[in-house]
């Protein structure tokens, strides 16, 4: 199935791109940033707030926005 995904991690990019059928929201943050902490991102599923344990579905908008920036000094 398709789902639409947004990354606005460095440079970001958003297309189409093709996932499993029963694909969680957190296979799919481990699969497109690995090394990646959840906790370091707003990860949304139609500009709403994602469950990790959420299964993506056709046609979805999935975005993934850092909340932290490496190297920034607080």
């Amino acid at each position: 199935m398709k789902i639409f995904f947004i990354n606005h991690h460095g440079g970001g990019f958003a297309d189409f791109v093709e996932v499993a059928d029963g694909t969680t929201v957190e296979r799919f943050f481990r699969d497109k940033v690995p090394g990646g902490k959840p906790e370091n991102y707003l990860i949304r599923v139609d500009r709403q707030p994602a469950g990790a344990q959420e299964v993506l579905h056709e046609g979805q908008r999935v975005s993934f926005t850092p909340t932290k920036i490496e190297g920034a000094v607080a």
